[in-house]
């Protein structure tokens, strides 16, 4: 039995693997970048990785991921949904592609791959499902709208898995990080923002609220004090007022 890793080559999931072998935990870690992988796994003795470098935009590939992980005689007892990326500007102007990319990336990935491992945990009465969502999915995000639409689908579909499953002894969780130190804020065109350098929190923090959340059967954790604040406000706020709000904010890093 090992833990299924997304998006381990950097950031939050690099984090999670480390932290999870600190654990004893054996690994199973996809990303694109297989030098990254290998480099990784190499910082991780006393458990057993299992590298397969996989695009995960592909829509084809979460199918191939766990035709290779069975080929290989491997089990995933639980998944971390970590893989995804943001872009920030204009919908009308930002790259078709890429933005549907987005959309393969950060859910239907997601939805494959937690599909996939489902019906085996359920048989086993036990494993985990950690989809990666951010505290974005509390509201629209003009100037980031289609990520922000991604990982509000995310949480709702987390929120929905958590509760179909919660009485078969599968544990399902939404992790709701904020600005957080990664490359995921680089691809983002991000990390330059005086503001995000003024909030991001450390990946490591990120991880432990995961893994508790997900311990606990927590169906959402948003990671940090601040953020749980600011997140449960804007479950009171009108909506045109937090659309407004945070479209002012991406507008804001934009001229950072």
């Amino acid at each position: 039995m090992a833990v299924l890793i997304t998006g381990a080559s950097a950031g939050i999931g690099d984090a999670f693997a480390r932290a999870l072998a600190a654990q004893g935990h054996d690994l199973i870690l996809t990303a694109r970048r297989g030098d990254r992988l290998a480099a990784l796994a190499a910082a991780l003795p006393g458990v057993t990785v299992t590298i397969i470098t996989a695009d995960l935009e592909r829509p084809d590939a979460p199918a191939t991921l766990l035709a290779e992980i069975a080929a290989a005689g491997l089990s995933v007892d639980t998944l971390i949904n970590n893989a995804g990326f943001g872009l920030r500007g204009p919908i009308a102007t930002l790259d078709t592609d890429r933005q549907l990319a987005m959309i393969d990336l950060n859910c239907r990935a997601l939805v494959a791959l937690s599909r996939g491992v489902l019906p085996g945990m359920i048989a086993a009465g036990k494993g985990g499902i950690l989809n990666i969502a951010s505290t974005a999915a509390f509201q629209p995000g003009p100037w980031m709208g289609v990520y922000y639409a991604t990982k509000a689908f995310v949480l709702s579909y987390s929120e929905a898995l958590h509760e179909e499953v919660k009485h078969s002894g599968v544990r399902v969780a939404a992790l709701c990080p904020g600005p957080t130190r990664t490359e995921f804020a680089d691809v983002a065109g991000m990390a330059d923002s005086a503001l995000f350098q003024r909030v991001a929190t450390d990946p490591a923090q990120v991880v432990r609220d995961g893994l508790a959340a997900l311990a606990a059967n927590r169906a959402v954790k948003v990671s940090g004090a601040m953020n749980a604040v600011v997140a449960a406000s804007i479950r009171v706020t009108p909506r045109g007022i937090a659309r407004r709000l945070a479209g002012a904010l991406q507008k804001r890093r934009a001229g950072d």
